[in-house]
């Protein structure tokens, strides 16, 4: 697969059809595709081994490009928004009809803007602004610590994105899984606690 694509980030791009990137956030290592790509979205899960069953999340630079696959935002999540993204907080909604059945199978999608530079600047530089996302990793191992763990296990498979700082080594991540709260019903519920306490 092709590595370092982005390659400083300087122009808009298109995703190839089932192309998957691997990169860096601020909680643990990702992988993601265009939510629109179902053989994309398959691939990852076939990398990962994981359960369909279990969904991906979107994510993006900005709270705005998410709005379209949330079918109603409660007022108190504005409030959350405004206080913790971007940040390690994922907050599940009432998917809108623009989600499809392979990003998750329930009534529910998981949305998050990471406060990552790298994340920042490849979101900004594709075409949908968004992607359907998970960790990167096999599904019974961790996830990958930095860009030469992400090299030596998936660039076969992904496209791996060097982290701008730190001349690629990507390790000041915090390791700790983002917060997922609940926003269905009036009041929220914390499903997991994670890099930000609530």
């Amino acid at each position: 697969m092709k590595q370092n694509k982005i390659n400083g980030f300087e122009l808009g791009f298109g995703l190839e059809k089932g192309e998957v990137l691997a990169f860096k956030t601020d909680t643990v290592w990702g992988f993601g595709a265009d939510p629109d790509d179902i053989a994309a979205i398959k691939k990852i899960y076939e990398i990962k081994k994981r359960d369909e069953k279990k969904p991906l999340i979107l994510m993006s630079h900005d709270f705005k490009y998410l709005e379209k696959y949330i079918e109603y935002i409660p007022n108190y999540a504005y409030g959350l928004i405004e206080k913790y993204l971007p940040g390690g907080l994922t907050l599940i909604f009432q998917k809108s009809k623009l989600v499809n059945s392979y990003i998750t199978p329930y009534s529910t999608v998981g949305v998050r803007v990471p406060n990552s530079i790298d994340f920042f600047e490849i979101s900004k530089n594709i075409q949908t602004h968004t992607l359907a996302t998970t960790s990167c990793n096999i599904s019974t191992e961790p996830p990958v610590r930095n860009y030469q763990e992400a090299m030596e296990k998936f660039k076969d498979v992904a496209t791996i994105i060097k982290p701008i700082d730190e001349g690629g080594g990507g390790d000041n991540i915090n390791n700790l899984p983002s917060t997922v709260i609940l926003c269905e019903n009036e009041n929220y519920k914390v499903l997991r606690q994670g890099a930000i306490e609530l």
